[in-house]
């Protein structure tokens, strides 16, 4: 299946340079679709990632649709012109994705019958069915439904972001009363299993949206007479920007939750509906709920909310999921003996989730209780709901150590979690800061202070993930554990900068937005580009989430022109057109979409056969390089190094999960050779942490001499 958004993108691109960032971002979720699509998945995987495809349309809505349109009310001229396309074209996009999705549904449904796993709906049911539906109705559902009736003169409350709502068609004599009802999703699981027909095997579900429409006059008994009562679902999406007063009258705890009261009530972005609604009252709905011109209106099947299949439940054999991949101990740190111990004599470099998170708990764990740890400091973004990190932190408190923990209150959707955080923190004595007005904090950087006998020593952490035991299991992101004092005097600096930011702290080695971020990956393309026009050698290799800043790609473009061979593994957004004549024909780029979420940044140039390697928290968006505060950290550890190189080549020449990132971004599969072997990355490098051994694949992208020397001059035909 290649990509089915059909739209005229070229049309929308600046001077033919770049690909437009909300199309490449729908070109990611394409991806996903395909893996739902695709029959070697197995089938309960194939759901949840409808239910993964789901949850990133409403994301998109909420964050980039809503960008657009907010840049429509603001603009005029030929730029108003620009962005209105842009939204046609979104919608668009968007409207074929859904039939997709809808087309795999009844696709996956229909397997999920064979295997004896049903998923049915209200009028389906038997007479011992109808009657379990109607006593959990009335015993569990009936108390947690609040319906509003929809009536000239009565105000509408706010309905709540991305819930799952019925709206109801009530037939009564002659005319007709509407109505509205949340379904508790959040207070209820949505999947409810029932008994199975009698003579019949597998398990039975039905969601909870049916049970309320199996049951639609109990609601309204007694209250209006129902001659005919039918419910459609729908749902919002809102603008998820917030607005945070800059003034210093109030603290930032009280303007952040007061601005996520204001996102409760923030302009409507799109508006998802059971395309068989009634128009009378597609039109009734809308108008009260006040869609305006530039608002989505989108039909869709008869269910919503998809995002649920994400935590849709095994039932049946354990090949209906993937088969788990072991994570892998390393053996030196499990010894006898303390955590820092083993970073001071090595580096240590993890990659999650093959290996295991609870090294770094251990690190925060052994710190607190260390009677030679004087400080920790940390910055949290995103943590898990229950933590073993706060814990740790806590507990370092507790045993007399000073621990200062940055807690980044704007980390997108995790707002009231990091507020609930940040005062739980705060009362076990951490010092608590948020960072700086107008900077996210998104580094991922641990600081241990310890009284060694040489004097104080400071032990680093910086990653290109959060601290998030639960994320770290089906993300795969490198850390860094390291001794090295001056990353360690460098990591202190960003935490002064975090505290005094009038303070503009100088870095010996570390890459930190907005300081150095930009200037510093620039100067490194800038070499390969020298490299190459001096007849090296020249080649790099960039692995990141988002590739959209226009003043890299242009650079990237003019390292491409001057024959320096790119190599891009780019998960979601990419702006760059590869593969371009006269403009990128040195740059290849690829995305991998599998069973983990693509999540590590690493940068990797030549650097005429010493190459330099990066990882971090940056990726190439102009956000991440000049207004975050990001950490990029060198690796100088020759067996990580090594690690990185051999992660990249298996995800360079993966020919199972790798699409093609084309000028037109068609998500058409990397073409497979005959007789080569069968590539499928995250799998192949779980046997290759494990055992040491690699896949043949074709070579090196760097392919680094051991000796290291400086490479020669390339001589060209006809050049001497």
């Amino acid at each position: 299946m290649v990509n089915p958004i059909k739209t005229r993108v070229a049309d929308l691109r600046e001077h033919d340079l770049f690909y437009p960032r909300e199309m490449s971002w729908l070109s990611f979720n394409a991806r996903v679709l395909q893996e739902a699509a695709d029959e070697s998945v197995p089938i309960i995987e194939r759901l949840r990632y409808l239910g993964i495809f789901s949850n990133n349309s409403d994301e998109f809505f909420r964050v980039r649709a809503a960008e657009v349109r907010r840049l429509i009310s603001v603009s005029s001229g030929a730029n108003r012109q620009h962005f209105k396309d842009l939204l046609a074209a979104i919608l668009d996009g968007v409207v074929a994705l859904q039939a997709e999705f809808d087309r795999i549904y009844l696709q996956i449904m229909s397997g999920l019958a064979q295997r004896k796993i049903y998923l049915i709906n209200e009028r389906q049911l038997d007479e011992g069915q109808a009657a379990f539906v109607q006593d959990y109705f009335t015993a569990t559902v009936l108390p947690e439904l609040e319906p509003i009736l929809l009536r000239e003169g009565l105000a509408i409350p706010a309905l709540n972001d991305e819930s799952l709502y019925l709206a109801i068609d009530i037939r009564s004599g002659e005319g007709y009363d509407h109505a509205v009802v949340e379904v508790p999703t959040d207070r209820l699981e949505r999947f409810v299993e029932i008994p199975r027909r009698k003579g019949r095997g597998g398990k039975v579900f039905i969601v909870l949206d049916n049970i309320i429409r199996a049951c639609l006059p109990q609601m309204f008994r007694g209250v209006i007479p129902v001659d005919a009562v039918q419910a459609y679902c729908f749902k919002f999406s809102r603008d998820a920007e917030l607005e945070i007063d800059t003034g210093i009258s109030q603290s930032l705890i009280d303007k952040m939750t007061k601005s996520l009261k204001q996102r409760r009530k923030a302009d409507a972005v799109r508006m998802v509906y059971d395309g068989t609604m009634p128009e009378r009252l597609l039109e009734f709905v809308s108008a009260r709920f006040g869609f305006g011109k530039y608002d989505s209106l989108i039909a869709g099947g008869r269910y919503h909310n998809s995002k649920d299949f994400m935590s849709f439940p095994n039932v049946g054999p354990k090949y209906l999921e993937f088969k788990p991949l072991s994570q892998i101990r390393l053996s030196r740190l499990d010894e006898p003996g303390s955590i820092f111990d083993a970073i001071q004599q090595k580096d240590v470099f993890l990659y999650y989730p093959y290996h295991p998170f609870d090294y770094v708990v251990d690190l925060l764990k052994t710190a607190a209780i260390d009677p030679d740890v004087t400080d920790i400091k940390i910055c949290l973004y995103r943590v898990a709901k229950n933590s073993r990190v706060i814990d740790a932190l806590v507990n370092a408190v507790d045993n007399g150590k000073r621990v200062l923990a940055v807690v980044e209150l704007a980390a997108r959707f995790d707002e009231e979690a990091n507020i609930s955080w940040a005062q739980r923190l705060t009362e076990n004595g951490i010092n608590v800061i948020f960072g700086i007005p107008g900077l996210k904090v998104h580094s991922k950087i641990v600081l241990i202070e310890r009284r060694e006998k040489a004097g104080r020593r400071f032990y680093s952490h910086i990653g290109t993930g959060n601290f998030n035991e639960k994320t770290a299991r089906v993300y795969t992101d490198f850390t860094l554990m390291t001794y090295d004092q001056n990353v360690g005097k460098d990591v202190y600096n960003v935490f002064d900068f975090l505290q005094y930011n009038y303070r503009r702290p100088e870095y010996r080695l570390l890459l930190v937005s907005p300081h150095s971020s930009r200037t510093g990956l620039t100067e490194l393309i800038e070499q390969e580009i020298t490299n190459a026009r001096a007849g090296y050698r020249a080649e790099m290799t960039l692995k990141c989430n988002n590739l959209v800043d226009r003043d890299l790609v242009k650079k990237l473009y003019e390292a491409s022109e001057a024959g320096v061979k790119i190599n891009l593994i780019v998960r979601g957004m990419c702006s760059l057109l590869a593969g371009v004549k006269g403009l990128s024909e040195n740059i290849q780029a690829i995305s991998i979409v599998d069973r983990y979420l693509e999540h590590p940044r690493t940068y990797v140039f030549y650097n005429r056969g010493n190459p330099r390697y990066l990882i971090g928290s940056a990726d190439l968006m102009t956000r991440n390089l000049d207004f975050r505060v990001e950490v990029l950290v060198p690796i100088f550890d020759e067996d990580a190094q090594k690690t990185i190189q051999n992660i990249l080549d298996q995800q360079w020449h993966d020919n199972v999960k790798s699409r093609v990132l084309d000028q037109e971004q068609k998500n058409a599969y990397l073409p497979v050779k005959r007789k080569v072997a069968r590539i499928r990355s995250q799998e192949t490098i779980h046997r290759y942490l494990e055992s040491g051994k690699l896949p043949r694949y074709p070579k090196s992208l760097m392919n680094v001499p051991a000796t290291r020397r400086r490479s020669k001059p390339v001589v060209k035909p006809g050049s001497g």
